[in-house]
């Protein structure tokens, strides 16, 4: 059986974990190893500020509250995106407007995002598909007209860049996961990147649950207290221990995944040429980092009968979101804008391979081979 998708693992993580145990002897959170890998995002990022969390989703969650989001309020964001990408901002009662998306990227159409705004509108959400940017300079150019927040939701994004800008970088704030799923992992985890100075002190505010705890930990005041909304958005010194020994081999992991991707590309461009399928599109002002491979076929029924026949040659494979103007809750707590002319096709089209650190040639080969057999059948 080849797997769709296997968690990182280096052998390094156990010596680290090992160290926050009987070295650090500090397991919660805020210790040595959760500074260095917000030490390691900055500097990879070039930003003021970055905040590991417990995921991704709790990364969204701050954004929410550090925009002070609340009823009322309207988030624009592509529906092709996972729920919490949304959930975030519902959940401080904001009502979430759906943009469609572009059919070579699958990111968020930024020439359709203006026409969405109302006076109402609080920020844009775009989310980078597949560690592939969205169009950073038009939609920064909209935030500035209409004096709106930039929330980038770079969950798949780390490594990758727009303009050799990295992801997560260029609005206001970014969100990484660090979920097993993704190229780095701690199991669970995620980090806020902040673009802005003056964001820093409230986000460290929300992250301690909404106390002053930071200025108590640094004696700028004698004895901590709740002082405005938070919650308890630290991961454990474990988790950032696996996470680090992961971070300090970025490069050499990245590489690996693009020559995987890569390997992929070339060898399913015949069956572009033969019409079959269409291959993932990278313009060349961005760098992606291998996150993962999709093909898309002719139809709904042709993907879901390409799944069946890999399945049955020990081969996993996935399709991605459901549209969130599809689903109940979407329908609850959002609205879409305009007309959905690819959001929905292309999700039905799309069939993601197994991508991960460890596939080998062999494997890959595998999944490639029985793809060609599908269609020459």
């Amino acid at each position: 059986m080849i797997p769709f998708n296997m968690p990182l693992y280096l052998g390094t993580e156990i010596k680290y974990i090992k160290a926050a145990i009987t070295k650090n002897h500090q397991i919660g959170g805020d210790g040595p190893f959760t500074k260095a890998c917000s030490d390691w995002l900055c500097q990879n990022a070039q930003i003021p500020g970055a905040f590991l969390t417990n995921s991704g989703t709790a990364a969204l969650e701050m954004t929410a509250l550090l925009a002070g989001i609340k009823p009322g309020d309207e988030v624009i964001m592509p529906a092709f995106t996972f729920v919490t990408t949304a959930n975030a901002f519902a959940l401080r009662g904001a009502t979430i407007v759906f943009v469609d998306i572009r059919p070579d990227t699958l990111n968020i159409d930024e020439t359709l995002i203006e026409a969405a705004i109302t006076s109402r509108t609080k920020m844009m959400v775009p989310v980078h598909y597949g560690g592939i940017g969205c169009e950073m300079d038009a939609i920064m150019a909209i935030a500035r007209r209409h004096d709106l927040l930039v929330v980038e939701d770079a969950a798949q994004g780390v490594m990758a860049s727009y303009k050799n800008k990295a992801l997560g970088s260029i609005g206001d704030l970014g969100c990484y996961s660090f979920h097993e799923t993704k190229n780095y992992t701690m199991g669970e985890g995620g980090a806020l990147l902040i673009n802005r100075e003056d964001l820093i002190e409230q986000a460290t505010i929300i992250r301690d649950k909404g106390t002053n705890r930071h200025d108590f930990l640094a004696g700028r005041v004698d004895k901590y207290s709740w002082v405005d909304l938070g919650s308890s958005y630290l991961p454990s010194e474990l988790n950032a221990a696996h996470l680090l020994a992961q971070l300090e081999a970025a490069e050499m992991v990245n590489q690996q995944r693009l020559n995987l991707w890569q390997h992929y590309y070339e060898r399913l461009k015949p069956l572009v040429a033969a019409g079959y399928i269409e291959l993932p599109v990278v313009p060349n002002h961005c760098q992606h980092n291998g996150h993962l491979f999709y093909i898309k076929t002719a139809s709904q029924q042709e993907r879901n009968d390409l799944i069946h026949w890999l399945k049955q040659h020990q081969i996993c494979t996935a399709f991605h979101y459901t549209p969130l103007h599809e689903t109940p809750g979407g329908q609850k707590f959002g609205r879409f804008h305009g007309a959905d002319r690819f959001t929905s096709n292309e999700s039905l089209r799309l069939l993601r391979l197994p991508l991960y650190f460890s596939l080998s040639e062999p494997e890959l080969e595998q999944v490639v081979a029985e793809i060609v057999a599908f269609y020459k059948r």
